[in-house]
């Protein structure tokens, strides 16, 4: 049996009570991972926590951390060093879709988007790399898109946001190799999820996943276990020789490897 052995390790991942991050915390759990997730509704937080260590049996630390603050980064870093003494995988996943024609984006669309997209992954990074580095180890997973790679039309400021996460995710890569620390991307597609169901029209989810399948070669939306499921690798030793890359996860979509 493949087996991905991460019981024990400490998993912290950012925007884990929703979507794609708390599909990750549930499955990365399943698999015996200590789990941390953050978000910023603290009741909310609890429920989806609760609902994790109900189905796993596992430990799930939850910490109410808004990462576009320094601070409560900064807090959301001290809180899992008390409680489990080290990081072993971070998964910057925090995030929202944000894409409009280049003239509509204001300049503070342009900094709320960096702040929480990019800001957000580099100062979670920078937090956990030292105790990362102290035990010679480590695994970032940062969430990006194809968009990062091939930006189409009117998919500002969403699309410079990425470029630049993916870029980072590289650099880092490069740098912390000597480590053992390594840093790779997910280049998110067209994957099921509450902010596409919000825009199907008269509540119509299967029909707007039916036109959305129109776009992929695949010919078919991906799940959230998908995402859960390269997230589960990336964190694990299986993947041990893999870092600096970027993984198109999105049927075949992106132009770009």
């Amino acid at each position: 049996m493949f087996k991905l052995d991460l019981k024990d390790k400490v998993i912290l991942i950012t925007g884990g009570s929703d979507g794609l991050g708390f599909a990750s915390a549930k499955l990365l759990s399943k698999e015996g991972a200590k789990i941390i997730i953050c978000g910023r509704r603290g009741d909310y937080l609890k429920e989806k926590a609760n609902i994790i260590r109900e189905e796993t049996g596992n430990e799930v630390l939850d910490i109410v951390c808004d990462v576009t603050s320094s601070d409560e980064c900064k807090s959301l870093v001290e809180k899992t060093i008390s409680n489990f003494k080290s990081i072993d995988v971070l998964v910057n996943n925090a995030g929202t879709s944000a894409a409009a024609g280049f003239e509509e984006v204001s300049d503070k669309a342009w900094e709320d988007d960096i702040n929480l997209k990019l800001m957000a992954a580099i100062r979670v990074s920078r937090l956990v790399v030292p105790y990362m580095k102290e035990k010679k180890k480590g695994s970032i997973i940062n969430a990006a898109i194809g968009g990062g790679k091939a930006p189409n039309a009117r998919s500002l400021p969403t699309s410079v946001t990425r470029a630049a996460g993916l870029n980072l995710t590289k650099s880092l890569a490069n740098e912390y190799a000597s480590f053992n620390i390594r840093v790779n991307a997910i280049c998110i597609g067209l994957i099921k999820s509450a902010q596409w169901e919000r825009k199907a029209v008269d509540g119509n989810v299967q029909n707007l996943y039916k036109e959305l399948s129109k776009k992929v070669p695949m010919g078919k939306v991906g799940e959230e276990i998908d995402y859960a499921n390269l997230v589960a690798f990336l964190a694990s030793d299986r993947s041990g020789y893999i870092t600096g890359s970027a993984i198109n996860l999105d049927g075949g979509m992106c132009p770009v490897l």
